[in-house]
């Protein structure tokens, strides 16, 4: 355990309440990130981990579970004394949504469970289940008044999706607002747990030399890239049910816009920042479903190498329809209907089993007259580029000309790169960290409202109804391990542009 005491708050008293312990996220990154920050101290001292699924488990099995799981998911080596500290405060409670009398069950075991540990009725409930879980348990939940502040403060923590589409994300706005308050629902989005995307407000806002030049006076445009080694891997069944449009442009790419294109916020406090990331969402032009398709590429991956890993063909992974139109890849050409980024084109693009795992905001700024220069040709001087790399690596490069030394004027590009771990001393994390915190703290400046989510699906909603009544029509198929569909170069070069080259 380190020695180093957090200046930061210590929450309240609590216990964190985990539907669908035995499931991967848990495994994969709940459990990690609890470990992490008991490891920098971070959790109250009256806390427990209550594990709750379907089916009958012993606590000490459940423990057993964890910690196996925390071993081969640690992004830091595991101290056993830490990993056994967290262990001991875990408990186990059978619960089902379609067995009612279980809800009625486990509030009484939780009542009498946080009466031992001390936690003084404060709950975090974190669904870390399949997205039609959502509604079934919050509505137990509310029924058995597990949700019901009254002097403790009850929050529900909700990953994505929220919801499959407009009408999907509005049905369950309305669902659970019918149930909590706004304030208690802590919409979980683990790309804003990255450090790199919460430093665009401070790279924004608390530098001088940015900001003016912030707008569609100075910026050509805007792309945002979300690539992915990975195919669908044994996720089949859920991803051909999803595709890449639903699972990453309306939560992850849309964060990222959001934060690049909002107006400043009147104060660094969650009401003013999320009313600001809901309005430019809002702002997005809503294409006809014409326009969708015109403005839009969607792929789907043959069979490829990448690296020493052979992957097969889409259409013959596990649990896919073998005649599914599906996208493993889209790309999107969007605009912004307000004063600061009319005529800005938004250029977005995500696919799976690509050649190049990468995150990156690239914002191209407009080219300087050149007439000064004559000498040197306009496609030798590097463009202006500012990249805000999340993904593998963290950090901010700048890309601008400058003279090759010499008696003559020659220009050539350089790049200033800022990377976090150059700079800062900071242990591997899962990016779940900062968010559970937050949801423990009542810090949800962070997380979405239902007002920015069901702007998101109202922007994305034209492509989804283009693309499924086009079918296979338009459907372009890519290699594994290549850059994605020659298509959607083509969407930038119509427009006098080309994608960054990722490295």
């Amino acid at each position: 355990m380190t020695d180093a005491k957090p200046a930061t708050k210590i929450p309240d008293p609590c216990s964190f309440v985990i539907f669908g312990v035995t499931g991967d996220l848990a495994h994969r990154l709940v459990i990690p990130a609890l470990y992490n920050l008991a490891a920098t101290h971070l959790l109250p001292e009256k806390f427990c981990v209550v594990g709750v699924a379907r089916g009958t488990m012993s606590n000490e099995e459940l423990r057993d579970d964890m910690m196996k799981g925390l071993k081969q998911f640690a992004t830091r080596p595991v101290d056993d004394a830490i990993a056994q500290r967290l262990l001991e405060c875990v408990t186990f409670i059978e619960a089902d949504p379609k067995e009612p009398a279980s809800f009625d069950k486990m509030r009484e075991d939780l009542d009498k469970l946080e009466a031992r540990r001390e936690t003084t009725g404060n709950r975090l409930f974190y669904m870390a289940t399949p997205p039609s879980a959502f509604a079934p348990i919050a509505r137990q939940l509310g029924r058995t008044g597990m949700l019901k502040e009254n002097g403790s403060w009850r929050r529900l923590v909700v990953e994505k999706p929220f919801g499959t589409d407009l009408e999907s994300a509005k049905a369950l706005n309305v669902e659970l607002l019918s149930i909590v308050e706004e304030k208690q629902i802590y919409r979980i989005d683990h790309y804003l747990g990255k450090e790199t995307v919460q430093n665009i407000l401070v790279l924004r806002f608390a530098n001088g030399m940015f900001e003016p030049f912030w707008n569609r006076n100075h910026i050509d445009h805007v792309q945002i890239t979300v690539d992915e080694k990975l195919g669908v891997g044994h996720r089949g069944s859920f991803y051909d049910a999803t595709g890449a449009l639903r699972d990453m442009v309306p939560n992850h790419l849309f964060q990222l816009l959001s934060l690049v294109a909002m107006e400043p916020p009147a104060k660094f406090e969650a009401h003013a920042v999320r009313s600001e990331k809901a309005e430019v969402l809002g702002a997005i032009s809503i294409q006809t479903e014409a326009e969708a398709l015109q403005n839009s590429v969607r792929g789907q991956y043959l069979g490829g190498k990448i690296g020493d890993t052979e992957i097969e063909d889409y259409l013959k992974s596990k649990d896919v329809k073998p005649d599914s139109t599906i996208e493993t890849y889209a790309a999107l050409k969007l605009t912004i209907d307000n004063w600061r980024w009319a005529g800005v084109p938004f250029y977005l693009r995500t696919g799976k089993a690509l050649g190049i795992k990468r995150t990156e905001v690239a914002i191209k700024f407009k080219q300087a007259p050149f007439a000064m220069f004559r000498d040197t040709a306009v496609e030798k001087l590097s463009q202006n580029y500012l990249v805000i790399g999340v993904e593998p690596t963290e950090g901010i490069a700048l890309q601008f000309n400058t003279k090759i030394p010499g008696p003559s004027i020659q220009i050539d590009g350089v790049e200033m790169k800022f990377r976090y771990k150059d700079y800062f001393k900071a242990e591997p994390s899962t990016g779940y960290e900062t968010l559970i915190y937050d949801c423990m703290i009542g810090d949800n400046i962070l997380f979405q409202r239902a007002d920015g989510v069901e702007a998101g699906w109202r922007a994305v909603q034209p492509f989804l109804d283009a693309w499924k009544k086009a079918g296979s029509d338009g459907l372009k198929n890519y290699e594994a391990g290549s850059e994605g569909p020659v298509e959607a170069e083509e969407l930038m070069t119509r427009d006098g542009r080309s994608w960054r080259k990722l490295s």
